[in-house]
């Protein structure tokens, strides 16, 4: 006879069963799950691949293929998949984290794959045109997060995960952690919290339990995580079991991708060949060398290069030196964004007790070597880089789905860029600045324009800039019922409030009538209930948008920023012209900015190709005046470095 387990209304029938959650860092390159078993936390590996089943790791590539070779009908997602990238990159999408909230217009990095966008949404997020359809980024991290999922289910329990806590990089904005949350519900996982990357290895650190035998009550590190694909840099507070972001930067593209292709150039130009000249196959069987030769370098002082392509051989050594030389650009972006940080939070270097390395491209010595030289302390970096995120967010993880209050560490986050609303004349509006410390909620008054003004729309964005047209929408709401008035007397109050996960509602209320209207922020990169529906049926459904409309706009952008580099160039290098040369210049400059001041709003479509032709034609007549003194101010850069020094100033 067996015992008869009772459960009491409300209870689980299985008291004692145990219950997980997962720590997920979603990775450009790589991602990993990770969980805490037995009081500590560890990543959770698999078979490197279908058709090795000895071989573990723990690692995934973050690589979904959606070809159609040797009769695949279906999504192979990590090593299966990058087994593909060589032969048939076009439909083998990696870092597709770069992609996340973005629309064609962000994207200014260059790729293999064909983009589609959306005809009814320009700031859309486009698909991936591959073999098995048009595929949204949303979709492809899906897949990587589902792979994930399952090798947490072979691992555990039948039933007992929970849900998961995802990591970001911390300057990932509203757009892009909203795509986030698609993803993962897509992928049918339960998120109980995205949290910052450097957050989450500042817990893996246990850097909230840090005791350095001193008396101080507050200790500041600096989180530097440079990844595959996106640079973060965090300041943290720690003070009492709480984390306090002080400020944090960065930039969602660009990490070890980018130095790859920095190799990859540096080799094509010794080689004496341009990437215009070679197929999409062949740079990326480049890409793939650049890569490897990286990683050897992480262990050699030099490695033996060589490239046999397009009918040209060359051999030669490529040293730790020249390396230094050849990502420079990327390590200085990095420090650069490390000093705007430690600006924002009137932080400096002495006051840092610890920098803290993180991401697989800080394994390479130059990385750490320029870190080090610059902050004049050795980083903090024993624990994996690669495996660290994913550690932190498992143990935050299990903290949530035990409320173990206790030891539950208090994460203080920022709002990585600021939010505003747009007032008279497009200009921005700032309620809550960027590196305001989250859960938030501010409140700002508003007025009336127009004398019986009775509604008005509230248009929220986000971003830097003081123009609407330079930040990021977020989304528009109307509040209607204002009583009539004298301009200027009514008030309306807006409230912006941001909660843990960084979702933004905004509201307005006018005092006089008691009207209030709302919205709950989904940045128009996300998808809503419909959208998602319709992914899982069969991908976003793109079409052409109005090219027209578009192409004039950008046409518009770049013909102001090329004659305001012209007239900074001007008032710098003008010696460099004769009278006669400046004069036809401006003129040019003129009759372009003419063009650029036609009214554009309410043409038909006739209408507007006139002015966009008119505006191109104007282009032309100042690019060939452009481009010479373009060349002129060149020449003169070129012959100042060309210069060096005589032997006359040499010393014995």
């Amino acid at each position: 006879m067996s015992l008869l387990q009772i459960a009491e209304p409300n209870q689980s029938a299985n008291p004692h069963e145990h219950k997980y959650a997962l720590g997920i860092d979603l990775g450009t390159t790589r991602s990993m799950v990770a969980v805490v078993r037995s009081g500590k936390a560890a990543l959770l590996e698999t078979s490197l691949s279908s058709n090795d089943q000895t071989a573990k790791d723990t690692l995934l590539p973050s690589v979904v293929y959606y070809g159609n070779t040797e009769g695949v009908d279906t999504p192979i997602v990590g090593s299966d998949a990058l087994s593909y990238f060589e032969t048939d990159p076009a439909n083998t999408i990696i870092s597709a984290k770069r992609f996340m909230g973005r629309s064609v217009k962000d994207i200014k990095f260059s790729h293999p794959y064909q983009l589609k966008s959306s005809d009814t949404n320009v700031d859309a997020m486009p698909s991936f045109v591959t073999a098995q359809g048009d595929i949204s980024p949303v979709a492809v991290s899906a897949e990587i997060l589902k792979t994930l999922q399952k090798r947490a289910q072979s691992a555990l329990p039948d039933g007992s995960i929970q849900g998961a806590v995802i990591t970001v990089p911390a300057y990932f904005d509203e757009a892009q952690r909203q795509a986030t949350k698609d993803a993962a519900k897509l992928a049918g996982l339960e998120v109980l919290r995205l949290l910052n990357e450097p957050t989450a290895a500042a817990v893996a650190y246990g850097l909230d339990s840090k005791n350095d035998n001193s008396n101080k009550q507050e200790h500041i590190y600096l989180i530097y995580d440079l990844g595959g694909g996106t640079f973060d840099v965090s300041l943290l507070k720690m003070t009492e079991g709480v984390f306090e972001v002080l400020a944090t930067g960065g930039n969602s593209a660009l990490g070890g991708d980018d130095m790859d292709r920095q190799i990859m150039g540096w080799l094509l130009t010794q080689a004496g060949l341009s990437p215009k000249n070679l197929t999409a196959q062949q740079r990326t069987h480049i890409a793939r060398q650049a890569e490897a030769y990286k990683q050897a370098l992480t262990h050699e002082d030099s490695v033996e290069v060589a490239l046999d392509i397009a009918n040209t051989q060359w051999q030669g050594r490529l040293t730790s030196e020249d390396l230094v030389q050849i990502v420079e650009p990327i390590t200085r972006r990095t420090l650069s964004t490390c000093e705007q940080v430690m600006r924002d939070a009137n932080i400096d270097m002495s006051q840092l007790d610890e920098i803290i390395m993180v991401g697989g491209s800080t394994r390479m010595p130059v990385i750490q070597k320029a870190v080090a030289e610059f902050f004049d302390k050795a980083p903090l970096s024993h624990l994996n880089p690669d495996e660290v995120v994913a550690l932190g967010a498992a143990q935050v993880a299990e903290q949530l789905i035990k409320k173990d209050k206790s030891n539950n560490v208090l994460l203080l986050d920022v709002t990585p860029l600021s939010l505003g609303l747009e007032t008279m004349g497009g200009l921005v509006e700032v309620v809550i600045p960027r590196n305001t410390p989250i859960p938030v909620a501010k409140k700002q008054t508003f007025t009336t324009y127009q004398d019986g003004q009775t509604g008005m729309v509230i248009h929220v964005v986000q971003g830097e800039r003081d123009t609407v047209e330079n930040c990021r929408s977020l989304g528009r709401f109307e509040l209607y019922g204002i009583p009539p008035m004298k301009a200027g007397l009514a008030r309306i109050e807006v409230t912006f409030d941001i909660d843990a996960n960084g979702q933004l509602s905004v509201s307005a209320f006018e005092a006089t009538s008691g009207v209030k209207s709302d919205i709950k922020i989904t940045p128009s990169y996300g998808l809503s209930d419909e959208q998602q529906e319709q992914l899982l049926r069969a991908g976003f459904e793109n079409a052409a948008q109005d090219k027209l409309a578009r192409s004039l706009i950008e046409a518009k952008v770049e013909a102001e920023r090329e004659i305001l580099a012209l007239q900074s160039a001007l008032q710098e290098f003008g010696s460099l012209l004769t009278e006669e040369e400046i004069s036809n210049l401006q003129q040019a400059m003129q009759s372009l900015d003419e063009a650029l001041k036609q009214d554009t709003a309410a043409k038909q479509e006739a209408e507007l190709q006139a002015i966009k032709a008119n505006v191109e034609q104007q282009q032309a007549k100042l690019k060939p005046l452009s481009d010479t003194f373009a060349a002129r101010i060149m020449d003169q850069s070129v012959q100042q470095s060309l210069a060096g020094t005589s032997t006359e100033t040499w010393s014995d």
